[in-house]
């Protein structure tokens, strides 16, 4: 039995133990996970000032205070959420009643990226500690000082039977996923989704799939070109793009682009100066694998502004293209980084068509004043998630779920969304010992005529 095995054996042996299903277990340990956090803050910080060059701002608003967040609204609404949901009747079944049983699935896994290395590994933990299961969590090997951290914090206050960290990269992957668990969420690639749902389905695992795409942002020019332009730099140079909710790529308003190009290149600079690679505040891209990638996508590209790098320190300036096609290298892929294509569009409907004839958005951005087009644009197009007249902050709520649709994912979590994920309703029925209607057994006879007259819809 492999060190992997016999993690799983030991979950799925405490699981059965009972222990994790009960409330008060259960919210011990989220309030041990959030004090453990607390009290760890600056090393969280440092290791993601080591793995992605974040400032201590960005690092801990981004995954620090959100993972808190989500465990004070999961201790909040623990009773409520675990406790029994009754359902209506049916008259067929008199007398009895009907309820729906929050129960765990048992030993899940939680395959997490390098780009928030901390939030999205534990968030989703919190989720599936609310729910009653144990967990294997697997961190990116790209983020090497936040993924030795949390298998530090999470061995110092947890049992490995309950909650275990595995380490490495790929082969630990492939072990990982040759195994049986109850529930797997991946939060990645759209490639690396495809691998996960293969190796889940031979095991008839559920999974959820938080993956990305090429997040489209529409400006029709109507909102204040400063504000559309600002929270759009802002939403593109988080993490220096390394969001899998990054705008991608923007359509303006035939006649606006210029309008568009000036603010964003003021809003840049009102952020992180004129040389952006200097900043503080400007993370780093995580490795020089994809310092090349990104570095390869503006080989031949008409440069609006940016399109400095430093192979140094692994940045690249905020970087707006014009003249991009969808044959163009960089709209064939997700950009995953600081480089922002801009398109001219005539008509709305146009626009619509082209985001159309691409897969599914994990996010759609609309920067409107209009009503009316904002309405168009929900109606007729498809996206994991959309925010209005801003980017990225759609996810950060535990009121609404955050997750994909087609190529971009499916399922989602946060908040009681994260609880449903990680939780199988069962379905119960309990029937009334007092009354026993004999219409319901053999010999038939001409009851049929009685049946359709009390119960016939």
């Amino acid at each position: 039995m492999n060190p992997v095995e016999k993690i799983i054996t030991e979950q799925k042996k405490y699981f059965f133990s009972g222990k994790t299903k009960d409330i008060n277990f259960r919210a011990d340990a989220l309030k041990r996970l959030g004090s453990a956090i607390k009290k760890r803050e600056g090393d969280v910080l440092a290791a993601l000032m080591g793995d992605l060059g974040k400032s201590a701002f960005e690092a801990y608003v981004t995954e620090v205070n959100t993972t808190l967040d989500e465990i004070k609204f999961a201790l909040k609404n623990l009773k409520n959420w675990t406790g029994d949901i009754r359902v209506p009747t049916p008259l067929t079944h008199f007398p009895s009643k009907c309820f729906m049983h929050p129960e765990p699935y048992g030993a899940v896994l939680i395959m997490s990226p390098w780009n928030y290395p901390f939030m999205l590994t534990l968030t989703p933990l919190v989720s599936a500690i609310a729910a009653g299961n144990c967990a294997v969590i697997k961190p990116s090997e790209y983020s090497p000082s936040t993924s030795a951290l949390l298998a530090e914090l999470i061995g110092e206050i947890f049992p490995q039977e309950y909650i275990a960290v595995v380490e490495g990269g790929r082969k630990a992957n492939e072990t990982l996923l040759d195994n049986k668990f109850d529930y797997i969420l991946f939060t990645g690639s759209v490639a690396v989704g495809r691998v996960v749902m293969t190796a889940a389905a031979k095991n008839l695992t559920p999974v959820t799939l938080e993956l990305g795409g090429k997040n489209p942002c529409i400006v029709d020019g109507t909102l204040d070109m400063n504000l559309a332009a600002k929270r759009i730099v802002w939403g593109k140079c988080i993490n220096s793009g390394q969001v899998c909710l990054s705008p991608d790529y923007v359509f303006v308003k035939k006649g606006h682009k210029q309008a568009f190009t000036d603010a964003f290149i003021k809003a840049v600079r009102k952020s992180y100066g004129e040389n952006p690679i200097e900043s503080g505040d400007y993370c780093r891209i995580v490795n020089k694998k994809h310092f090349d990638r990104l570095s390869g996508l503006t080989e031949g590209a008409n440069i609006i502004h940016g399109g400095r790098r430093d192979a140094e320190t692994l940045k690249i300036e905020p970087t707006l293209i014009d003249g991009a096609t969808w044959d163009s290298q960089i709209m064939k892929e997700e950009i995953f980084g600081p480089l922002l294509p801009v398109f001219e569009y005539e008509n709305l409907g146009e626009a619509v068509k082209e985001i159309n004839s691409h897969p599914k958005p994990l996010a759609l951005y609309i920067f409107t004043k209009n009503k009316d087009t904002e309405k168009y644009i929900l109606d007729n197009t498809s996206s994991g998630g959309c925010s209005i007249n801003d980017t990225i902050v759609h996810m950060a709520t535990t009121h609404m779920p955050f997750g994909g649709v087609g190529d971009s994912g499916m399922g989602g979590y946060h908040g009681k969304y994260g609880f449903d994920t990680f939780t199988h309703y069962r379905s119960v029925l309990s029937k009334s010992k007092l009354i026993d209607l004999p219409i319901r057994y053999p010999p038939y006879g001409d009851k049929l005529k009685l049946f359709k007259a009390i119960f016939r819809p």
